[in-house]
């Protein structure tokens, strides 16, 4: 139960993070007396750390080596109010190894190399190991996480890595595989509503002294809103308990409307620059391709509660007109861009129901990737054939030189046949009969196969040489 989530939001304001209680160079660092309540009621002990058994419980390896102070590199990977920064608290409690903590946002290179350099002076004088945390590594360039490989590689420095993103695109391969990634999950409801009770319960750390009291539906609400985040739900009782008016009894009483009022507004487990953005706008693709209308609409929500750019959803489902309906609905694309265009003029929150409305039919619409598929390949002939010249018969011919040089010659104009079809190639010769285009036989896309079917047969015909006598 650690980092609230703007930890790591990379103020430009030091006293934001001081109020935390905290140094702002040292994210586990013991905390003040009057630090906020997430970091008071921190587990000391992996005894008090909740919903990570599967890591964490007893004769699990990961406990093993930490209880026999064997630790070696690791990669915690686990969305905000986890455990990251806790399970490193309790590590540092634990291990006879220097710990050195430092935040990827605030420590510059500096910083690092004076850590790094320190961390090699004391194993070759002392023969002492030294445990080097960095919360949100990710935030670290390439050449960074190059210089701590370097160490890791030599063993002058136990590295533990935090992140809120997925460690396989945001850390260097080579650091990924000397590390072992550990997976923390968000809290369950259950979990969270422990970890809520015993810091109202908690007389020195926790919030005890205020003699305060929740209602059980007060609780169940806010270990629900908080999307598996303890900070942010203690962070939240902390205010509502402190906020709330004493009774007769001098007892503090949260009950469910004031801990909805603490709230102000859940907070959605959204990072428009992480994996999570990439996660949603994937669910909401993939479930207007599966023509589920009411999954389309709850992640369109999802993203739109969120603060992402309605222009963005847009877009996206621009593409999905064309990549998933396709030839399915011709329309599909008429509709999308109409709804871009309304959320465009009148922005949001009106806009979101042009998006909403755009969902439904796309999810309702006949779906056909063959254009998608269509195209891909003749890109790739585009790209990978030799680029062959343009048949003769249908280059433009603006002057006299071009005609003599048979620029033009043998055209035959569609319109001037009596089926609109004319029996040429226009393919280049070694593309020719190449077919990319294969409609499905779903919705509008019949009529479209039928019609070229038809129109590709006339062609053969008229191709063929005249019967003889």
């Amino acid at each position: 139960m650690v980092r609230p989530r703007e930890e790591g939001t990379g103020s430009l304001f030091p006293e934001e993070r001081l109020s935390r209680g905290l140094d702002q160079k040292d994210p586990v660092g013991e905390p003040r007396a009057d630090a906020p309540l997430a970091d008071r009621v921190r587990p000391r002990t992996l005894d008090e750390i909740l919903g990570q058994e599967e890591v964490l419980g007893p004769g699990r390896p990961l406990r093993r080596a930490i209880e026999q102070d064997q630790l070696r590199s690791l990669i915690l990977w686990g969305p905000p109010g986890s455990g990251k920064t806790t399970l490193a608290f309790v590590i540092r409690r634990l291990t006879k190894a220097h710990f050195e903590a430092m935040s990827a946002v605030l420590s510059g290179v500096k910083e690092v190399r004076e850590v790094l350099r320190a961390a090699e002076e004391r194993r070759r004088r002392e023969g002492r190991r030294t445990v080097v945390f960095i919360d949100e590594i990710h935030r670290f360039n390439k050449a960074q996480q190059d210089a701590l490989l370097a160490h890791v590689e030599s063993g002058d420095i136990v590295l533990i890595g935090a992140t809120t993103e997925n460690p396989s695109f945001e850390v260097n391969a080579a650091l990924l595989s000397r590390s072992r990634v550990v997976v923390l999950k968000p809290l369950g409801g259950e979990e969270l509503v422990r970890v809520l009770r015993q810091a109202l319960a908690a007389p020195e750390r926790g919030l005890g002294e205020w003699a305060a009291e929740a209602d059980e539906g007060a609780l169940a609400f806010l270990a629900g809103a908080a999307d598996g985040d303890a900070r942010t739900a203690l962070n939240v009782l902390e205010l509502a308990v402190t906020t709330a008016s004493p009774g007769e009894d001098g007892r503090r009483h949260v009950d469910l409307p004031a801990m909805q009022q603490a709230f102000a507004r859940k907070a959605l487990l959204y990072d428009k620059g992480g994996e999570e953005h990439f996660n949603l706008i994937s669910a909401l693709h993939k479930s207007i391709r599966n023509s589920d209308a009411d999954a389309g609409l709850y992640w369109l929500a999802r993203m739109l509660e969120a603060g992402e750019d309605p222009l963005y959803v847009a877009r996206r489902l621009v593409r999905f007109a064309s990549e998933d309906v396709g030839m399915g609905d011709p329309q599909a694309l008429v509709v999308a861009m109409a709804a871009q265009q309304a959320v465009h003029f009148i922005g949001l929150p009106e806009g979101a129901l042009a998006l909403a409305e755009l969902v439904v039919y796309l999810a309702a619409a006949p779906k056909s990737n063959a254009l998608y598929v269509a195209y891909g390949e003749a890109s790739r002939d585009a790209l990978e054939t030799r680029a062959e010249p343009v048949p003769l018969w249908i280059r433009n011919a603006p002057t006299g030189l071009m005609k003599d040089l048979g620029y033009g010659r043998g055209y035959r104009y569609a319109h001037d046949e009596a089926d609109g079809v004319a029996g040429m190639d226009c393919l280049p010769g070694g593309l020719a009969g190449r077919r990319y285009y294969r409609p499905t036989d779903r919705g509008r896309e019949k009529d479209v196969a039928a019609r070229l079917e038809a129109a590709r047969l006339i062609r053969e015909r008229k191709k063929a040489p005249p019967p003889r006598g």
